[in-house]
């Protein structure tokens, strides 16, 4: 149990951890004005149920930890130089230290 605040009462609340098994995480594709799919999954990484937290109709509370991945396909028109050396699929390089300060 972890200690967590009610997004709903604002309390502080006993969180329990959840098992859970991802039954499905399927894509949602978007087609933008300028010609460019996206395609958006979010991914549940944490599931906790707020102890003694109840909503209108009675179900528990829980809170939920989420990645979001985002995946973008654009026209060739629209495409440019690569910001980050390498682009997509390149292999990726650990780096040292943090983004540059000016």
């Amino acid at each position: 149990m972890v200690k967590v605040v009610s997004p709903v009462s604002q309390r502080e609340v006993e969180g329990s951890q959840m098992d859970f098994d991802s039954v499905a995480e399927p894509w949602a594709s978007y087609k933008l004005s300028d010609g460019t799919t996206l395609k958006v999954r979010t991914i549940v990484t944490a599931v906790l149920r707020l102890e003694g937290e109840y909503d209108a109709a009675g179900n528990p509370i829980y809170t939920v930890s989420s990645q979001t991945v985002v995946q973008v396909n654009a026209p060739k028109s629209l495409r440019g130089v690569p910001t980050i050396p390498g682009g997509a699929g390149a292999p990726t390089v650990a780096r040292r230290g943090g983004p540059e300060v000016r």
